[in-house]
């Protein structure tokens, strides 16, 4: 969605949109009221749309991608340009300036110049979005590509010219204050983990300005625009994020971004601009959501002031305002019913073919960095009725302070039907959107699935799927600590770049599904919960995996020659063993363990504190320790709530290293895990540490 720029001075706008059934729609606002400019008929689903026009005067033609056709129409609504790319991949994202035109599709991204090819890249991972530093401002065409792996691309022709790292996966891109800011390179980003930024792009290198760190677990940003809400005559930032929250930021004296305002949308924020639509002198920020909503947040006063004549006028204006959403309501209602007769008519006579409703669904399924838990966030474009939860490996669902629906556990026969876990959540009235937490195991790999039945008639259920990999925690880095105590699993054997490519796929998340380029390749993981780390480099007939923790080393055995034996391929493994790296491992563990061990005692002390302090009336006979228990107790009871399993889940990860170690010894030491569980019961570092070196 964007708003059309003003034929006037503080006049009103107008705002285009095109949807998921092809159509583009262009409207502005009479009395309250959408007045259609033009519309087009459906077609292929519209994955961009963008302004364009000769460069310097008004952006006022309409640019919109679909399929990998592009097609151009003025403010009018007459179409004027229909261009065939002929890309083999759907266009995902698209810039234009002047006559240049920026696509990009999964992994490839071209430059046309009067529709005439100019130069092409394949991306070694997904590419999200691209954009162009203003060429009418630089003396060279500099796009941008946002990929997947954490990575902006700067490209000069058909070559990288280099990259930078972010913090996270970047979704959207654009140019600063709408033009790249005073030196025409700085560039906007925003990230799915909510994340954003600004990176001045220079010629040969970037510069990173500021970062705003997502410190309050937000939705991912889905879209930004520059535009000057507060009136004081610098643009703000205007945020769209996944779970529907709206943000505008101000830049404060050192140009660093402040948060002014928010508001929170029940869906999904998918395109967000600045403009003045609903009344003329009023600016507003216009908002697009995920099921077809256009809203405007105003700068209007709702509250006036008024004299006696004024009062009437306004109440008349209310008066106006309510009958005409009364008579809307009741057309619809009307309309309703209309369609469900003729439902019924058709669905009943003899000819009938069953007529599945269909519905799409959003979903999302990521990593979170900060507490090593998967996110798995579901929308639908009409309210959700319910939704099934099932696994085939162990899994923690974790308590979502956003979620209001209802949960409940249907018991698992895990033996005989490969069920660990059932969950149902039953959803509020008009609940579209749907968030869970979900923390795996590491080693234990499988699917879930999501069963997703919204409030439509008749029921109908959609599912979906999501893989657990066998090293489910680890995410995708581009630096790794070289000084580690490191781990070394090596195979080789007669198999291809491609096979041994697809097993990293199979085990690991945030590789890319193709085979990248070139005849080898090093990929660097991060372990979200322990932070310890992984380096894979593999080719043709060869893979070398080191870790510093010897479990993920252990994992990476079993999984890769099951994968070779089912492929019939005989595998050469060999591995060292660096005896340093299980004490080093342990260290990582060790604050992790004391944190979760004294939180557990705390949260035991709470009842009988509270006992004491209704007996005695007060807290002062209290040491000043179970004072601050008892004062904190309500935030330490819903930390522990948060955390189910935390402890055993550390427990777990120190015995399988106990078990990894010595397997990789030959020796079996599963008959000294008891007497290693009641060492973590009286839990001591060194002693710890002894154990595993005694044993």
């Amino acid at each position: 969605m964007k708003v059309l720029p003003a034929s006037r001075h503080r006049a009103t706008q107008k705002v285009v949109i095109g949807d998921h059934d092809g159509v583009v729609m262009c409207f502005g606002m009479k009395k309250g009221e959408a007045v259609a400019v033009f519309k087009t008929l459906p077609g292929q689903k519209i994955a961009r749309l963008e302004l364009g026009g000769v460069l310097n005067t008004p952006q006022e033609k309409i640019f919109v991608a679909a399929g990998s056709e592009i097609r151009g129409f003025t403010k009018r609504g007459k179409q004027f340009l229909s261009f065939e790319t002929n890309l083999t991949e759907s266009i995902k994202a698209m810039h234009i300036s002047g006559s240049d035109l920026f696509l990009s599709a999964s992994y490839i991204y071209n430059h046309y110049c009067d529709c005439k090819d100019q130069h092409y890249y394949l991306s070694g991972d997904k590419i999200n979005d691209v954009i162009c530093l203003p060429v009418e401002r630089l003396p060279s065409i500099t796009p941008v590509l946002a990929c997947q792996d954490r990575v902006l691309r700067v490209l000069q022709g058909s070559d990288v010219m280099y990259e930078t790292e972010v913090p996270g996966p970047p979704t959207v891109l654009a140019l600063h204050n709408g033009n790249g800011g005073d030196s025409g390179e700085d560039l906007l980003f925003g990230t799915s983990d909510g994340k954003l930024g600004l990176i001045q792009i220079t010629t040969s290198k970037p510069i990173h300005k500021w970062e705003i760190r997502n410190e309050k677990k937000l939705g991912g940003i889905l879209c930004v625009d520059s535009f000057d809400i507060v009136g004081d005559g610098v643009k703000d930032l205007l945020v769209g994020r996944d779970d529907g929250v709206v943000q505008v930021y101000s830049f404060d004296n050192t140009n660093e971004p402040v948060l002014r305002f928010d508001q929170m949308l029940s869906e999904s924020v998918t395109s967000i601009q600045g403009g003045c639509v609903g009344k003329e002198g009023y600016d507003e920020i216009v908002v697009s959501t995920y099921s077809g909503w256009v809203t405007g947040l105003t700068t209007e006063p709702m509250h006036k002031e008024s004299g006696p004549g004024e009062e009437v006028k306004i109440n008349q204006e209310m008066q106006n305002k309510i009958s005409n959403l009364r008579s809307e309501l009741e057309h619809l209602q009307y309309k309703v019913l209309q369609e469900r007769e003729k439902y019924q008519q058709s669905s009943q006579s003899s000819k009938a073919k069953s007529a599945v409703p269909s519905f799409s669904v959003n979903d999302k399924f990521t990593l979170n960095k900060d507490d090593a838990s998967y996110s798995l966030i579901l929308e639908v474009q009409t309210a959700i009725d319910n939704v099934l939860i099932q696994s085939d490996v162990p899994i923690d669902l974790l308590d979502v302070d956003k979620n209001s629906a209802v949960v409940s556990f249907s018991s698992c026969d895990s033996e005989s039907n490969d069920n660990f876990l059932l969950a149902t959540y039953r959803c509020q009235a008009n609940t579209t959107r749907l968030e869970l937490k979900i923390r795996s195991i590491e080693g234990q790999y499988g699917t879930l699935q999501a069963y997703v039945t919204p409030r439509i008639q008749p029921k109908t259920c959609q599912v979906r799927q999501y893989l657990i990999k066998p090293l489910s925690l680890h995410q995708r880095t581009h630096f790794i600590d070289h000084d580690r105590p490191m781990n070394t699993l090596t195979l080789t054997g007669q198999f291809s770049f491609a096979e041994v490519h697809s097993w990293v796929v199979f085990c690991l998340p945030e590789v890319p599904e193709k085979p990248p380029a070139g005849e080898c390749v090093t990929f660097y993981f991060q372990n979200t919960f322990l932070d310890t780390q992984l380096e894979s480099t593999y080719r043709k007939g060869e893979g070398v995996f080191k870790s510093d923790n010897i479990s993920t080393i252990s994992i990476l055995k079993d999984v890769l020659s099951k994968e070779a034996t089912k492929r019939k391929i005989n595998l050469n493994i060999s591995y060292e063993i660096n005896e340093v790296s299980v004490k080093h491992t342990l260290k990582l563990i060790h604050p992790k363990l004391e944190y979760q061990l004294l939180l557990a005692k705390k949260v035991q002390l709470i009842d009988a504190l509270k006992e004491l302090q209704v007996h005695e009336g007060n807290t002062n006979f209290l040491i000043p320790e179970y004072r601050c228990i008892l004062e904190e107790a309500d935030h330490l009871q819903e930390e522990y709530k948060k955390q189910p399993a935390h402890l055993e889940r550390l427990y777990g990860m120190i015995t399988d290293l106990f078990i990894d170690k010595f397997k990789f010894k030959g020796t079996n030491v599963k008959t000294k895990v008891p007497l290693l569980l009641e060492i973590l019961d009286s839990y001591d570092q060194n002693a710890l540490i002894a154990f595993f070196e005694a044993a």
